[in-house]
């Protein structure tokens, strides 16, 4: 069985309550694949990067196989709008955020399940890999989002959360976790050479990735923390003017564009 998101942001959780931690957001237009269904919740492994987590049963539209696999088969318009208001055929509003997904984009609408929506906004395709410099731009454009723990949206975000929204907008797929983003792409051994759209990893006492930061210069770092906010950054880490000392220590620097 699959499905779609048909909502703006529907929270993804960690058990099937309400009142369970949420560990990601499906945004509009994400796929994905039901493996359990409990007490009017699904157990569902997303299409974009495998993770899994617990829905609402009311927050979804069903999926045939025939559609799921017909939506995996092209390219799929991605939303570089940070809101846009949409509308259906009957006025019936909808809210589209940034990083969504246009099923079926003509380039004047789109469609889910039944529903046909207009959107005359600024989008990219899903396998169009943009350069490192487009990967800084988009990333600038979300400075003061404020964080949210499990966030994909311009409501709401976390580190790992808008690295991969920053890179998905611009056709790189990442995995969900800073921990497991760090796998990707190609190590660069010296701070000297890193490069703006490299990522940084931070880790904590213990060893363990726990925050990814995008370079935007030699020397600053765009990352949520708090905020979606710029620092600066050197061989130590990231330093916070504003507490005056060093609130992330670099473990290493990973190149996913060139």
């Amino acid at each position: 069985m699959f499905g779609i998101s048909h909502l703006s942001i529907v929270p993804v959780r960690s058990i099937p309550s309400d009142s369970a931690e949420m560990v990601t957001q499906l945004l509009l237009g994400d796929t994905f694949e039901i493996l359990e269904s409990r007490n009017g919740w699904e157990l569902i492994r997303i299409t974009f990067d495998g993770y899994e987590g617990w829905i609402d049963k009311k927050q979804y539209l069903p999926l045939k196989s025939s559609e799921f696999e017909s939506i995996q088969r092209s390219p799929q318009a991605i939303s570089l709008e940070l809101v846009y208001n949409s509308k259906d055929s009957n006025g019936e509003p909808l809210l589209i955020t940034f990083g969504s997904t246009l099923p079926g984009f003509n380039g004047s609408s789109f469609s889910i399940g039944e529903k046909s929506f207009i959107f005359s906004g600024k989008s990219s395709l899903s396998n169009e890999k943009k350069d490192a410099a487009n990967v800084v731009e988009t990333a600038l454009s979300l400075v003061n989002i404020p964080y949210q723990w499990g966030g994909r949206s311009p409501f709401g975000i976390d580190c790992s959360g808008f690295v991969q929204l920053i890179c998905k907008v611009n056709g790189i797929n990442l995995p969900r976790d800073a921990s497991d983003q760090s796998a990707i792409g190609t190590t660069i051994d010296f701070v000297a050479e890193a490069q703006p759209g490299d990522l940084a990893f931070f880790d904590n006492s213990e060893g363990s990735i726990v925050h990814v930061g995008i370079l935007v210069a030699p020397d600053r770092i765009i990352h949520a923390s708090g905020m979606v906010r710029l620092d600066m950054f050197d061989h130590n880490g990231i330093y916070n003017s504003g507490l005056g000392c060093y609130s992330h220590k670099l473990r290493l620097i990973k190149r996913v564009v060139s």
